[in-house]
């Protein structure tokens, strides 16, 4: 692992920005993009990666749910609900993080991106919502204003067996790997659960939060974290989720999908490859 320098926590930081801005836009965390800089091009252990990676999530959620609670696509009731499964798979990824060797845990982090990339490419044209802006969501369902249409959309959660599933492998995910979970729970919540893409960026950028601070305090307690890096890490995400943000307002739901599935393919490939060497 690098020395910790004062240069090396301006390349965190600025590595920060980008990934913090990228998170924000797709709702997942920053993380998914900050563990493979600094594992493949920092030579960052895993564990020290997914530690330092966990700490600027809580940052992204934290700046993203405020800045979209007003404009109601965070859908609290359902975020709540999943987050108990979330929670409990995170616990659990951050104990069994230590029993897997790096390679492991690099290949695993290639394959969950790659399905996830393809899961989003194949639900490229699917707008999962209600035409009549006043049908009833349901309990878990949700309604709120789109700049890019300039009009209500109303959706209902569908499938909530398999939100539940998700949601406990995208925390154990979260924790074993030092990402979000967000790539998981974004694609499953659009895709098959009838949740839009706004409102599922948003929605997991809130869950996401207090699934990293599960994984954070066991890494915390195993000594994983170098605090001067992480805080260089979260003052970058802070300003990039800042960024990402404004400009997520106004992009479509089809460019952020596609978008989102380009990285995933990009980052697969790249971890896959290193757990292979």
């Amino acid at each position: 692992m690098p020395a910790v320098t004062p240069v090396l926590a301006l390349i965190i930081f600025v590595a920060g920005a980008v990934a913090g801005s990228l998170g924000a836009l797709l709702g997942l965390g920053g993380g998914i993009f900050l563990v493979p800089f600094l594992n493949l091009g920092l030579s960052f252990p895993m564990t020290a990666a997914a530690a330092i990676s966990l700490t600027t999530v809580i940052a992204t959620s934290s700046s993203v749910s405020a800045g979209r609670a007003g404009k109601h696509l965070i859908n609290m009731r359902l975020g709540m609900l999943l987050e108990v499964a979330t929670a409990g798979g995170s616990l659990l990824g951050g104990v069994t993080a230590q029993m897997l060797a790096q390679s492991t845990l690099q290949k695993l982090f290639g394959v969950s991106s790659a399905i996830v990339a393809v899961i989003m490419l194949s639900r490229l044209q699917r707008r999962n919502v209600i035409l009549d802006p006043s049908a009833d969501p349901g309990v878990l369902g949700g309604r709120y204003y789109e700049e890019e249409s300039a009009a209500t959309v109303t959706y209902r959660v569908k499938r909530l067996p398999v939100a539940l599933v998700a949601s406990f492998i995208a925390g154990n995910l979260s924790s074993l790997l030092g990402i979000g979970g967000g790539f998981i729970k974004v694609p499953v919540l659009n895709a098959w659960c009838g949740v839009p893409m706004r409102a599922a960026a948003a929605t997991s950028a809130f869950m996401i939060g207090v699934t990293a601070t599960a994984g954070a305090v066991i890494y915390y307690g195993q000594g994983q974290l170098i605090p001067a890096l992480a805080a260089a890490g979260v003052l970058g995400v802070q300003l990039g989720s800042w960024g990402g943000m404004r400009y997520g307002q106004r992009a479509s739901a089809k460019w952020l999908k596609a978008l989102m599935a380009v990285v995933l393919f990009v980052i697969s490939a790249m971890m896959f490859t290193r757990g292979l060497m």
